[in-house]
């Protein structure tokens, strides 16, 4: 799925505009105008993860329509008759976390289907998988977690270390480390990049990919930058 490492840059999508969440709390968002200007690859529809609806399905369907990149898509996502609907859509990579959590066996139905075309998002707050928009606490260790997705025909695991998400403090590589070392699946990390220099701190503790959100919006580097550099 990553040949290189990748740098993939983050669209959080809520009522209809990119916005970036600050440690995946609602009310701390920074607002950065229509989704399509913003599009690149990686599309999280926020009021879907924390309603488990799809309000902002339109306009996602509009950004797959508009843009010629790879598109992974995740929030609200519930069943595989949607996650089906949606990959046979355009989308090239759908990804789950409240489903999967909550029903295992809808990875292992929709990636006999679709090989390689799952993420299964992991979000840890405090060392525990927190679903529905990073608001329940679930139990599961996310090195645990991720061998059972990876059993369960996960093509990759999507790594979120919600404490720091969208603070522009740095990342910790402590737990992504202990994700990396449990699979052999490629992990896309994601949380605190502030700086090339934190994405090249993800990759030697083995993530495949990197997320990137408010770095980019606020100006800390840019796309061509980091992936030049990378």
């Amino acid at each position: 799925m990553f040949p290189e490492f990748e740098v993939i840059p983050a669209v959080d999508i809520e009522d209809g505009e990119a916005v970036q969440l600050v440690g995946g709390r609602r009310g701390t968002e920074r607002t950065y105008g229509e989704p399509v200007a913003a599009a690149r690859e990686h599309l999280i529809d926020l009021d879907g993860a924390f309603e488990g609806t799809r309000p902002n399905a339109e306009a996602i369907e509009e950004i797959v329509e508009a843009t010629d990149v790879t598109v992974q898509l995740g929030g609200g996502i519930r069943t595989a008759a949607e996650a089906t609907r949606l990959l046979e859509r355009g989308v090239d990579r759908v990804i789950l976390g409240t489903a999967a959590v909550e029903n295992p066996g809808i990875v292992r139905e929709v990636s006999n289907r679709f090989p390689g075309r799952v993420v299964v998002a992991l979000d840890a707050k405090g060392g525990e998988v927190v679903v529905s928009g990073w608001t329940e606490g679930t139990g599961l260790d996310p090195a645990t977690a991720a061998e059972r997705y990876a059993d369960l025909g996960a093509g990759a695991i999507l790594f979120t270390d919600v404490d720091v998400e969208g603070s522009l403090e740095g990342v910790r590589t402590e737990q992504v480390s202990r994700v990396t070392s449990a699979v052999k699946l490629p992990v896309i990390a994601t949380g605190g990049v502030a700086s090339i220099a934190d994405m090249v701190a993800l990759r030697e503790a083995g993530a495949a990919a990197v997320v990137v959100g408010s770095a980019l919006y606020e100006g800390a580097f840019t796309l061509a930058e980091a992936r030049g550099e990378l």
